[in-house]
This record gives C-alpha cells, structure tokens and sequence, in this order.
C-alpha cells in the first residue's frame, strides 16, 4: 500500500468518524433527566427509560472508535514517513491512541450493563450507581489526559519535521492545553452532572472531551487528505 492511499485512508476515516459523532451527540439531548448520584433508587427508571438512546450512541461508538484506530495507524505511519528516527515517537503515538479507544470501551460497556440491568428486573440502582461512578475519569480525567499526551507527540513531530504544516501544530497544542486544564476536575469533592468543573461535569465529559478531539482531528483529516494528493518525496 502506498503512502499516499495511507494518508487518503487515514484522512477519510478522520473525517467520517466525526460526522458520525455530530449523529451521535443530539441523542444526549433528547434522554429524560438524569439522576444524580444520589437518587440511586431513579437510576432503573432512568435506565429503562433510556435505554434504546444509551444502546444506540453505544452501538455508534464501535463504528468512532474503529474509525480512530484506523486515523491513529495513519498518522502513526506519516510520523514514521516524516523522520525515520522518531519510529518510537510513533509507535507511542499509537500505544496512546489504542489506551484511550480501550478505556472509552470499558466505559461504553459500563454504561451498557446499567442498561441490561434495568431491563432484567429487579434493578439494582446502587449497583447502576457505582457502575455510573466507574464511568467518571475514564470519560473524564483519565480521557482528557491521553487526548492531551497523543496530540502533543503528533505536535512535536509537525514542528521538529514537518510531517504536517507547522500551524497545525499550535492547533494541536491548544487543544492539548484546554483538555489538560480540565484533568484536575478529578480532586474536586462535589460531583454535579451539570456543574462546570467538577469530575461529572459536562465541561469535562462533552465541552473539553469532545470539541478539542473534533476540531485537531478535521484539521488533521484533511491535511492528511491534502497530503494524499501531493507525490511522495523520494
């Protein structure tokens, strides 16, 4: 397989992971009210109630998450093409990569058990609790922490190589940077889902886990895009 069909195929697959979340995130929008942590006797309701929504964002998130792997072995075989020498830059570029799609499954697989459990009578709402609470720095800080680390190694390699133009590189910093300033939300006691900054919040699971990713990946996307179309220097 040529470089450039690589890129081609890392880029498209970019691109539509992202349109298939912009599909996935209005069902957020459209679920009863959730409960919180301590009206665990609402969670079976709230867990049948929902239940289909929460199955489909899961069900789409096995086609985002596949989408990404693919993404993350292209970049990771542009940052080889880029300089030989940062071979290891780019295998960590991709171990990293591969830990945050992991951890995004066992959190997805947490939230599916609540939904089986609420649908397999008598529900258990304290055990849904805990289930829910294990969900919090995997989506959080946990998320945001290998998000923030493989965009600043793909960051690095753009400036010290120029595997892509180097604005592109301060795009990746910054998100890094919004994402990172979001990491301690982890030690702050109270847990609110509709706080700003606290390890539930949606600041840290949806604004600094979501949009940063979304907007360094269609840069990134379409670069690679670009790139597919531009011969392969010898």
């Amino acid at each position: 397989m040529t470089d450039r069909k690589i890129y081609r195929i890392a880029g498209v697959s970019a691109l539509v992971c992202i349109a298939i979340f912009f599909v996935e995130f209005p069902f957020y929008f459209v679920r009863t009210h959730v409960p919180g942590l301590a009206e665990s006797s609402k969670y079976p309701d709230y867990a049948a109630r929902n239940g289909t929504n929460i199955m489909c964002c899961l069900f789409l998130d096995l086609f985002i998450l596949s989408l990404m792997t693919v993404f993350f072995a292209g970049v990771r075989h542009l940052i080889r093409q880029a300089n030989p020498q940062d071979e290891w830059l780019a295998s960590l570029f991709f171990g990293v990569g591969l830990v945050f799609v992991a951890i995004t499954l066992v959190g997805d697989s947490f939230q599916a058990s609540i939904v089986i459990d609420a649908f397999n009578p008598p529900a258990d709402g304290v055990i849904m609790r805990a289930m829910t609470e294990s969900t919090l720095l995997l989506y959080g800080s946990i998320a945001l922490w290998l998000l923030a680390f493989f965009k600043a190694i793909l960051s690095y390699v753009t400036v010290s190589s120029g595997a892509l133009p180097r604005w592109s590189a301060w795009v990746g910093y910054g998100c890094a940077a919004i994402e990172l300033a979001f990491v301690p939300t982890m030690f702050v006691h109270r847990v609110d889902f509709f706080g700003w900054y606290n390890p539930a919040s949606l600041s840290a699971q949806a604004f600094a886990n979501c949009f940063p990713l979304t907007v360094w990946m269609i840069v990134v996307g379409i670069l690679m895009i670009r790139k597919s179309g531009k011969p392969t220097a010898k």
